[in-house]
């Protein structure tokens, strides 16, 4: 019986085992939030509301049917950290950490495995990437918890509770989860400049990517003088900037004589850059936006969809996806067949693969809106918002999450779960393996457009 398992697990493509890996984490999360002591005494959590909370963690998007912290002990609380750990590091590089720490050697299937949760096209070095990732990940972790710690003594009664709050807020933001024990996400600290640059800083490191942060790293302790960042690097950086200047901008000019209408240009930027930051895949918030008019929230909603940088803690469609379709979409409007920039060309396979998470996401998501308009009595917006959200894995709602039906909350879940996986994995997984075709047919033009 156990022989036969183990020969069913290894005739599974990497993409197909990782996903398995995952469903395994979701699994164990699941029991983990159903041990005694996580919840307080006379809260009762139901099944479908833990499993959701597990997929929420698990893909480190931060939407919620329950308040972690009217229902979860300190020790529930810990549980949700470890959890968003595993999410946001990843089950293939814990898995290898692990397996590096007991000695276990890391041959070609786990190093395939890697290859394939981390969006990286050989493997060479991945091992060592993992290892990076890990340390990279603890110690901006570390040094969030340590500067929110220190600063929350002056809110809270003990340094225990300080040290609480200040290292679930770092894992939160750090892994992009979304996850608050305040109650209110972050608008208790709605003027609080201090705590959001601090939290806006370890958003855009979880999100930016893990080979960016390692590129820097590298950058950084170069002696030579000579280091040329990569093509990967140099696209998805710029992207992600953009990104974040666009949308604190459409946020200020829309909200100026709207929602911010009472406040100061200060307080409107801060508002504005933070859920612009947030959108990348934070979900955090510091105030409700449910009071921001309609056209902010479609922006909001678009750039959630996009969500954060490959081989990141966050999920989406990817910045190079949008990145590589809207270069393809520029050379080809100059008459251009080939993709340039930064001094190199990208593959067409690339762009291909562009189009297809694109046209995939975008197919995904509308069904997802409708079936959810068929089951709930919601306002549209509501719903685009609540479905982008879980797809880029970021967590922002408003507010209609602890309301939605079974059904409703079973389809965030299937979102919340590709959305972290990835499309390209999730499509590896439901097709099949890479083929070369022995002979080709005769072509022939077909008119578009």
């Amino acid at each position: 019986m156990w022989q036969r398992f183990k020969n069913r697990i290894r005739m599974l493509k990497p993409a197909q085992l990782i996903v398995a890996y995952y469903f395994f984490a979701i699994s164990l999360s699941f029991a983990l939030l159903r041990l005694p002591g996580v919840h307080k005494p006379g809260q009762e959590v139901s099944l479908i509301d833990s499993l959701f909370t597990a997929v929420s963690a698990v893909s480190v998007t931060g939407l919620t049917v329950i308040s972690i912290s009217e229902e979860y002990t300190v020790f529930g609380i810990v549980m949700v950290m470890l959890i968003l750990q595993l999410g946001g590091i990843g089950i293939m590089s814990l898995g290898t950490f692990v397996w590096l720490l007991i000695g276990k050697r890391i041959g070609l299937r786990e190093r395939q495995l890697i290859m394939v949760d981390h969006n990286q096209y050989n493997l060479s070095g991945v091992v060592k990437l993992i290892i990076e990732i890990i340390k990279i990940l603890l110690l901006i972790e570390a040094i969030g918890a340590l500067f929110l710690s220190v600063y929350f003594t002056q809110f809270y009664d003990t340094w225990r509770e300080a040290l609480l709050h200040g290292l679930f807020a770092s894992v939160s933001a750090t892994t992009n989860g979304g996850f608050d024990i305040t109650g209110e996400s972050l608008v208790p600290y709605a003027n609080d400049y201090f705590v959001q640059v601090i939290t806006i800083f370890l958003i855009i490191l979880g999100a930016i990517g893990f080979p960016v942060l390692i590129e820097l790293k590298q950058f950084l302790s170069n002696k030579s003088g000579h280091f040329r960042f990569s093509l990967f690097t140099k696209l998805t950086t710029l992207t992600f900037g953009i990104l974040l200047v666009i949308g604190t901008v459409l946020i200020f000019i829309i909200e100026y004589n709207k929602r911010f209408a009472d406040v100061s240009w200060h307080e409107a930027f801060f508002y504005s850059l933070f859920h612009s930051v947030s959108t990348r895949s934070g979900g955090l918030t510091t105030l409700d936006v449910s009071t921001f008019s309609e056209p902010t929230q479609l922006v909001l909603s678009l750039l959630m969809f996009i969500g954060a940088s490959p081989s990141s803690v966050g999920g989406g469609i990817r910045t190079t996806t949008l990145a590589i379709a809207v270069l393809f979409l520029v050379n080809f409007s100059r008459g251009r067949e080939q993709i340039q920039v930064f001094g190199r060309e990208i593959h067409l396979i690339d762009v291909f693969r562009s189009y297809v998470v694109i046209i995939l996401a975008t197919t995904m998501s509308m069904l997802s809106i409708l079936l959810i308009m068929i089951f709930e009595e919601q306002s549209l917006i509501s719903v685009i918002f609540e479905v982008t959200s879980a797809f880029g894995t970021s967590g922002m709602s408003m507010g209609i999450t602890p309301s939605l039906s079974t059904p409703s909350k079973f389809i965030l879940m299937i979102l919340m779960f590709v959305g972290r996986v990835g499309l390209i994995s999730f499509l590896f997984m439901i097709g099949g393996n890479n083929k070369k075709e022995k002979f080709h047919y005769p072509k022939e033009r077909v008119i578009i457009g």
